[in-house]
């Protein structure tokens, strides 16, 4: 066998691990589960103001690194995710610590201490190693990391510092600019409010860890309101996977009536209720991925379904076939398992389902009659009927007018294949599956199609003597227009 070794360039590899799309709050987030990892039982996340030399520390007293280790930890995927790992580690990749730091800072710095040993430190600059080429890993601080490790490390036995300097975004800012010093501290929240998501299930019960953000502690943040005495716990599904057990544990979350205003403005989370329904994927008690219905076709994020959050608890060893990123932050579901989850989220949601109510909508649909609806589904003698209901705008215009404009005729047929009663029928014969037609595309902006359909519909219904704003008002609670943005919606 013949070959050439191709080493990554240095240079290269470093502008890549800088390009992995953390956000400050995902990087702060790899860095913590390090300090978990060391067992440490408080972590500080520090942030200083200094303009250009401005820097963000991660500070723990946990079990600390030996020289070796140290060196071990600052070389790029020295451990690979087929290492042996502890039931502790929430590493991955062996890359977390130099990928989220180089994203934040161009200067990192290293310093740890094991009880009764000394402090270590090894630093990168990624100034030389781009002016060189080469990994050189330096054993000693640049005195701007100096002062700083000096404060940091003060009274501390054991633990480790991680010290981000020369901050991107930040390196050609005066200190005296108070916009760039305001949005630096506007951080700080985003921070505590993520790690309160992410590492929720060590900052409560009986883990004792405990996180600081510019000395404020983290609280956590439930997305299943849990301790809630209206809270449904759906049963639990215990789901097989090359060996190892995947559990599943759906929640209903009360509706809003049964909730105080803080408590609802807490249950919503930082998201907001309609992007925190769904999944919430935990590794080893870690949350990876909140608020998702994993891309499964047909579960899509509706109000209705705002209730519906499901915990699944994945093995670490099953990585693979979850896909785990390098940030800890996506996953795609195993082809195995994607049947079963799709099925415990359709019917979670329609268990949510039952308890949203949306009283203005209702409320219109009553007030509007018949009128919204193009079809009639009924089950007389235990027969399903479908009609096409007479008293639609679109269908009196077409039925008194025997010269109809052939527009209206078009129209009115594009509306009745868009709005074949799927649903209606299902709920007579089976659950709801993912193959449901989306009228005009699904929800959000309307089509130039469904936008001429509607606006048919508005010259009928302003024909049969409707003022304009009530015409607007039948069209908004009509399907499928309700779901959808256009002229009528305001």
């Amino acid at each position: 066998m013949t070959y050439d070794l191709a080493p990554p360039k240095a240079v290269g590899m470093v502008a890549s691990l800088s390009s992995l799309g953390y956000s400050l709050p995902d990087a702060v987030a790899d860095l913590v589960d390090n300090s978990v990892s060391a067992a440490a039982r408080t972590i500080d996340v520090d942030f200083t103001w200094e303009g250009p030399h401005s820097w963000v520390a991660i500070v723990d007293d946990g079990v600390g690194m030996s020289e070796e280790e140290l060196v071990t930890a600052m070389t790029v995927a020295a451990r690979w995710s087929a290492t042996d790992r502890t039931k502790t580690d929430l590493g991955r990749y062996g890359v977390g610590l130099k990928s989220a730091s180089f994203s934040q800072c161009r200067l990192l710095t290293v310093c740890t201490a094991q009880a009764d040993g000394r402090w270590v430190t090894r630093t990168w600059d990624l100034d030389v190693v781009e002016r060189t080429g080469e990994w050189r890993l330096l054993r000693e601080p640049p005195s701007e990391a100096a002062k700083a490790l000096e404060t940091l490390v003060s009274g501390r036995a054991h633990g480790t510092v991680v010290l981000w300097q020369r901050l991107r975004g930040y390196r050609r800012t005066a200190a005296s600019d108070t916009k760039t010093q305001q949005g630096f501290y506007e951080e700080i929240p985003k921070v505590s409010q993520h790690l309160g998501l992410v590492f929720a299930r060590f900052l409560s019960g009986n883990a004792a860890l405990t996180v600081r953000v510019a000395g404020n502690a983290v609280q956590p943040w439930d997305p299943f309101v849990s301790s809630h005495p209206s809270v449904r716990h759906l049963p639990e599904e215990k789901l097989p996977l090359d060996g190892y057990v995947v559990r599943v544990k759906p929640f209903v979350l009360p509706g809003l009536q049964r909730l105080s205003p803080a408590e609802a403005e807490e249950a919503g989370g930082p998201k907001g209720w309609l992007r925190q329904q769904g999944f919430y994927v935990y590794r080893r008690d870690r949350l990876i991925l909140s608020g998702s219905w994993l891309g499964m076709r047909g579960l899509r994020r509706e109000e209705k379904y705002n209730l519906a959050r499901i915990a699944i608890d994945i093995p670490a060893e099953t990585d693979s076939q979850w896909q785990v990123d390098v940030r800890k932050a996506t996953v795609v579901p195993p082809v195995a398992l994607r049947v079963h989850l799709a099925r415990m989220a359709r019917s979670t949601r329609a268990e949510a389902a039952k308890t949203v109510r949306y009283r203005g909508r209702i409320s219109a649909r009553q007030h509007s009659g018949d009128l919204q609806f193009a079809w009639k589904v009924d089950r007389p003698e235990g027969t399903v009927r479908c009609r096409i209901n007479r008293d639609h705008p679109l269908v009196q215009a077409v039925l008194r007018d025997a010269s109809t404009d052939p527009t209206h005729v078009r129209a009115l047929l594009r509306l009745l294949e868009e709005t074949v009663p799927v649903s209606a029928l299902r709920v007579i014969h089976e659950p709801d599956t993912a193959d449901d037609p989306e009228p005009f595309g699904g929800p959000g902006k309307a089509s130039k199609e469904a936008t001429e359909v509607a606006r048919h519909t508005l010259d009928m219904l302003l024909t049969q003597g409707r003022s304009r704003p009530q015409a607007l008002q039948v069209i908004r609670s009509m399907p499928p227009f309700d779901q959808l943005e256009g002229f009528w919606s305001n």
